[in-house]
C-alpha cells in the first residue's frame, strides 16, 4: 500500500473520531475542521518518519494535539498584541495621542451612575479572561495580589504586567464608550 492509500484509509477512518476529539476541546466547529484538516495533511507530509511503533489513530491524536497547541499558542502571542497595540506606533514607540485624558473631579460619583457602571461592565468583559481575573480580584473583591497569583498560576512580575495592562485597556475603552460619547 502506497502512502496515498494509507492516509487516504486513516482519513475514512479516523476523521470523525479526531474532528469529536477537537470539537470537545475547542467548541468551535470550522477550527475543528481545520485543525483535523491540518493534520492529515501533517500525516501525509511526514508519512516517512512513521514507524508503526504506535497505531495510526495514536500518531495521528499526537499530531492534532501538536497542531492545536500550535493554534492556541499563535491566538494567545496574536491577543496579547492585539490589547496593546491601540497605544503604540508603528515603530513601537508610545502614541501620544493615546495619552489619558484628565477626567473632572465630578467622576468620583461615576459609580453611581447606572449608565457609567453599564459602560465599564462593558469594557471589562472585552478584556482577556486572566487580566478581568486580575483587575476584579484586586479592585473589586480586595484580592491579595499572592492570592491572586496562585489562582491565575502566575508570578508576581507576570500579575503587575497583567494589571497595568488592562488599567490602559479599561482606561481607553472608557474614554472611548463614556466620556466621548
Amino acid at each position: 500500500m502506497n502512502t496515498v492509500d494509507n492516509v487516504t484509509e486513516w482519513v475514512n477512518e479516523y476523521s470523525d473520531e479526531l474532528y469529536a476529539w477537537a470539537l470537545k476541546r475547542t467548541q468551535n466547529v470550522h477550527l475543528s475542521e481545520d485543525l483535523v484538516q491540518d493534520t492529515f495533511v501533517a500525516a501525509y507530509q511526514s508519512i516517512e518518519r512513521y514507524k508503526g511503533e504506535s497505531s495510526p489513530k495514536t500518531w495521528l491524536h499526537s499530531i492534532l494535539k501538536h497542531k492545536m497547541m500550535d493554534h492556541f499558542r499563535k491566538e494567545k502571542v496574536k491577543e496579547k498584541y492585539e490589547n496593546q497595540s491601540a497605544f503604540f506606533q508603528k515603530n513601537e514607540s508610545w502614541d501620544k495621542h493615546n495619552n489619558p485624558t484628565l477626567w473632572s473631579s465630578m467622576d468620583v460619583t461615576l459609580l453611581d451612575n447606572p449608565g457609567f457602571n453599564e459602560a465599564f461592565a462593558s469594557c471589562l468583559e472585552k478584556l482577556p479572561q486572566k487580566w478581568k481575573t486580575a483587575v476584579v480580584g484586586k479592585y473589586l473583591t480586595d484580592k491579595k495580589a499572592g492570592d491572586i497569583c496562585k489562582e491565575l498560576s502566575i508570578t508576581t512580575s507576570n500579575y503587575w504586567q497583567i494589571v497595568h495592562r488592562a488599567k490602559l485597556n479599561l482606561r481607553n475603552c472608557i474614554e472611548h464608550n463614556w466620556f466621548q460619547d
